[in-house]
């Protein structure tokens, strides 16, 4: 518990003087109510007929607000146009206008000589002043601005991509706002109506302006406040002490809930669980020319088993593409099949995705163009890491072929099929699984995984068979019936992938699916996604910083910097030949960027490499020298014999890398800025190494591998 904070006395003393200021007027009331005679002041038949009036007109102008506030405040969270911050002034001025002010203006706009007001009463027989329907005009425009600044709040709290999830799904927006949205912002909308409807009933100088004080027709509460002041002060005090009640349960109701506080329900993954999860590990990769400790040896592993299956064939060469030869690459059994199908989807139904008896595949070709602009052709059955360093456009890629960013755009996407660019993104097709999976905090695992089958128009209780299906193939079944607040990381994102799959996708995006949690779970979810992936007949593209994550899950892998396309390989292509400095960085190498000199490589930071590679790329031309931390040796004292790249440099960090230590090394002028070496401990000590230790570097020409650019 936080403990109390004593406030200081020149503060204290004016904030009790300022409630006592607002308290004075109120005690005032409570103190001079006739209380004696309160229960008959209030039935007589005068205050009973205006108390119903203003139930009903408070209540209209709620329901008038609310048809027009809430679609406002959409508009003013989620669109960005000019002249928003003018829009927003508008609609704030009726709560600062002088309420008679407000009840002139109204009459210059919908009054008989208004605006408005002459076409009404012209063309429709409509006439809005000195009648109930102008008290509830005059009512709305005073409280609507309360709905709408309260529901804007909440609307701003709440992150776009639950509805873009739902988009991707294929809900239409007005499907996604009400079935997504709304739900979402669920205590910020009753807030503000809440707000709007007492400011509504309370309503005075407007409506006595615009509406007249006519009994039976206009004259509400308030208005008959001011009459029994004139003739019966203590029948007014009682009046006011109904009204003063009235507003004081609103905002105790409220419990500070206005302007979007504690409006949004944001998905908390529940402690514990089936899994153990200890914490979210960092998702960003080691940085531009940081190393990843520990990956390139387990990476190199992983790429060897690849190599040795026959995997290492160039893009569109062969080397098992497409759904089947992908099921049995990884392993996949027979019980791992694709979505099923509707009649919707181009398909019969049939539960093994089979259109007219043949296998349903869905090649990607797609050009993008904008701040992420390269073009894209994928085979069925395929899947692609995307990877990059970070501001690189990979998530960028996928929210363009999904249609959701203004920053690209997919000016031409096929899935084996018609032109889907000009779709709306909720009929492409695609399905994309964000970071934190996204799932709809208000429905059960159940619900969120049928809510694609939904939005594409299955019956619920097939569409409730179906999700429960996928459930049971992600291995969470049992946690059909809780909702995503009571689920683990890794359960959570079992079931947003379910939900994807299940929505009968042709195209599958997942944006770092697996970064936010711990090892051990990361490697089962992996496990889980690696098997489903191989019966997907459709592409998937993955973006990731795991280089462990590429090599398991990726038949292809898709290296995007600064928006553009660096290299598109199979995993064991990159892992040989990497062209950036970034990509060999990710997988435990050392780079250096440069030109082909005169059997050599000058870096760009001004040091000179000799390589022996055979054949060398012409003079002149750009090229990334390549070498393991395995084959870099560090001395104490400047080397002599074979090596031809000898520099001195200082110890700056060492970790544990398994058995063995990774050193990194920085540079002096005229050599590499930074190297990483490995060594084992017995090494490090006969060395002295330590951080801020000197020592000398050398790496063998023949140890570096030389990759045109």
């Amino acid at each position: 518990m936080t403990p109390l904070r004593r406030a200081p006395l020149a503060l204290a003393a004016p904030a009790l003087l300022a409630v006592a200021f607002l308290l004075l007027p109120l005690a005032g009331v409570l103190v001079q109510a006739p209380w004696g005679t309160l229960g008959e002041r209030l039935t007589a038949p005068d205050v009973r007929e205006a108390l119903g009036l203003s139930l009903a007109v408070s209540g209209w102008a709620l329901a008038l607000s609310l048809l027009l506030g809430v679609p406002l405040a959409w508009v003013l969270a989620r669109v960005d146009f000019p002249g928003k911050a003018l829009l927003r002034v508008v609609v704030m001025l009726p709560m600062v206008l002088p309420p008679t002010v407000a009840g002139v203006a109204l009459l210059q706009g919908f009054g008989r000589r208004g605006l408005l007001g002459g076409v009404l009463a012209g063309s429709f027989g409509v006439t809005l002043p000195f009648s109930t329907a102008g008290a509830v005009v005059a009512a709305a425009f005073v409280a609507m601005p309360f709905l709408v600044i309260s529901l804007e709040g909440a609307l701003a709290g709440l992150h776009p991509r639950y509805e873009e999830t739902a988009a991707s799904l294929g809900a239409g927006p007005l499907r996604a706002f009400l079935t997504v949205t709304v739900p979402m912002v669920g205590p910020g909308l009753v807030a503000g109506a809440a707000l709007c409807w007492a400011r509504a009933l309370g309503e005075f100088g407007a409506t006595i302006t615009f509406a007249g004080n006519l009994p039976g027709t206009t004259q509400t509460l308030p208005l008959q406040v001011y009459l029994l002041l004139q003739n019966d002060p203590e029948g007014a005090v009682a009046v006011s002490l109904l009204l003063l009640v009235t507003a004081a349960a609103v905002l105790i109701a409220l419990r500070g809930r206005w302007l979007g506080h504690a409006a949004v329900r944001e998905t908390r993954p529940a402690p514990g669980g089936a899994e153990n999860e200890e914490g979210p590990e960092a998702a960003g990769a080691p940085g531009a020319g940081r190393l990843r400790w520990g990956t390139g040896a387990r990476l190199r592993r992983g790429m060897g088993a690849r190599l040795r299956r026959g995997d290492g064939a160039p893009p569109g060469k062969g080397g098992g593409r497409g759904a089947e030869a992908g099921a049995a690459r990884r392993g996949a059994g027979p019980g791992v099949t694709g979505p099923a199908l509707g009649p919707d989807e181009g398909g019969d139904g049939a539960p093994d995705g089979r259109r007219g008896g043949a296998p349903a595949s869905w090649p990607l070709s797609a050009a993008v163009r904008g701040a992420t602009a390269l073009d894209l052709d994928v085979p069925a059955g395929t899947t692609v890491a995307v990877v990059g360093p970070n501001g690189a456009g990979k998530s960028t890629l996928l929210r363009a072929l999904l249609g959701l960013t203004p920053r690209a755009a997919a000016t031409r996407l096929r899935l084996g099929g018609p032109e889907l660019s000009g779709l709306p993104p909720h009929r492409r097709g695609i399905a994309w699984v964000p970071q934190d999976g996204a799932l709809f905090p208000h429905l059960t695992a159940l619900a969120n995984t049928a809510y694609g089958l939904r939005a594409r128009g299955v019956p619920r209780a097939a569409a409730r068979v179906e999700a429960y299906r996928w459930l049971e193939r992600l291995g969470v079944g049992a946690l059909a019936h809780r909702r995503p607040g009571q689920l683990s990381g890794g359960q959570a994102q079992r079931v947003a992938l379910a939900r994807a799959l299940a929505a009968r996708p042709r195209l599958l995006l997942l944006d770092e699916p697996l970064a936010a949690l711990d090892q051990t779970t990361r490697a089962r979810v992996r496990h889980a996604l690696r098997q489903h992936l191989a019966g997907f007949p459709g592409v998937s593209l993955i973006v990731t910083h795991d280089p462990v994550e590429a090599v398991s899950l990726a038949d292809l892998v898709l290296v995007v910097e600064e928006g553009r396309l660096v290299q598109y390989a199979e995993p064991a292509e990159v892992a040989r030949h990497p062209r950036s400095p970034w990509v060999a960085r990710m997988l435990g190498r050392n780079a250096w960027p440069g030109t082909v000199r005169d059997g050599g490589l000058d870096t760009a930071g001004g040091a000179r490499l000799v390589t022996a590679a055979d054949p060398a790329p012409a003079d002149g031309a750009a090229a990334l020298a390549v070498v393991s931390p395995e084959a870099v040796s560090l001395h104490a004292a400047r080397p002599s014999g074979s090596p031809r790249n000898v520099w001195p440099g200082t110890v700056r960090e060492l970790a544990a890398y398994g058995a063995r230590l990774r050193v990194l090394v920085a540079g002096g002028a005229g050599a590499p800025a930074e190297v990483v070496a490995e060594v084992t401990p017995a090494a490090a000590a006969d060395l002295g190494l330590a951080e801020g230790a000197g020592v000398w570097v050398s790496v063998k020409a023949t140890e570096i591998t030389v990759v045109p650019l």
